[in-house]
């Protein structure tokens, strides 16, 4: 846990899957503490303290409670998935939870004008590129498709947007992404066109000439992914909250983000489950200096 960055990811991308699943290395405590207090070890005891002191350093933060009062805008991100069966639905319980800003991924042609009719009345402004789209209650300008398809997948990928958000604090760069998939293989860690992905997306946003950018997307992996160094070296550092966002029937890992620049993300939550196998997060922004 606490070396996790000299795990190399030359052979099968060990380090990257490793820090895909980083938080659950601490099971390894009450795991070891069991035959520790079988046997009566006190040695073994003072030498867990280490590993759960390491554990509480990285993610202790993440079971406090966020401070949901200090913030400007709400955003919300769902990947909604292609194979949801009740877009309508959906659509209703993000309304519900009031966000400014609601990005989604996985929007299919059946299923785009559900999303489109159902969120109009509140967000009178949106666009869509592909499969993933923005719904704003701010005017957008200046959209533009982003283009982050990788080498190697067919053409009419798309899945990379940008609009320019008019907001009482001032135009913020507001990014939609939805990343390419991974997989583990007997290879091992098969992220290639994600990790090819996050490089053009991460070019797109050194390039980007507003301030204030806020992120949005499924990256299908965690903030602690290598993979994901060059949009999230370029990132303000994330409130540490878990908030699980996938699969949604047991939630294991966030794979979910919304990340800002020049902005700050003061808490990150779930909300209840949809039609699809991710959870909706939503995240508090502060947006005034």
């Amino acid at each position: 846990m606490a070396f996790h960055a000299t795990v190399p990811n030359t052979v099968g991308r060990l380090g990257s899957l490793l820090e895909a699943f980083l938080p659950w290395l601490g099971l390894a405590v009450p795991v070891l503490l069991v035959p520790a207090l079988l046997r009566g070890s006190a040695t073994a005891l003072v030498f867990l303290l280490l590993p759960a002191a390491v554990w509480a350093n990285l993610f202790g933060g993440s079971l406090l409670p966020g401070d949901r009062g200090a913030h400007d805008i709400t955003a919300l991100q769902h990947n909604v998935s292609d194979e949801n069966t009740a877009p309508a639905r959906t659509a209703e319980a993000l309304i519900r939870a009031a966000p400014e800003l609601i990005a989604l991924e996985e929007l299919t042609p059946s299923a785009l004008p559900l999303y489109e009719t159902a969120l109009a009345p509140d967000y009178p402004y949106h666009s869509v590129e592909g499969t993933v789209g923005l719904w704003s209650k701010s005017p957008l300008a200046d959209v533009r498709l982003v283009d982050i398809k990788p080498r190697g997948i067919e053409e009419g990928w798309s899945r990379g947007l940008r609009a320019g958000a008019r907001t009482p604090w001032g135009d913020i760069a507001v990014y939609v992404a939805h990343l390419p998939s991974v997989r583990v293989r007997l290879s091992g860690f098969d992220s290639g066109w994600r990790d090819e992905s996050a490089g053009l997306l991460g070019a797109a946003i050194a390039a980007e000439k507003l301030d204030k950018v806020i992120l949005l997307g499924d990256f299908n992996s965690t903030l602690d992914d290598r993979g994901l160094a060059p949009v999230t070296s370029q990132m303000n550092p994330q409130a540490r909250n878990f908030a699980f966002s996938w699969p949604a029937v047991f939630p294991v890992s966030r794979i979910d983000h919304i990340m800002t620049r020049s902005a700050t993300v003061t808490d990150i939550r779930t909300l209840p489950a949809t039609g699809s196998d991710h959870l909706p997060i939503a995240a508090g922004i502060r947006l005034a200096s």
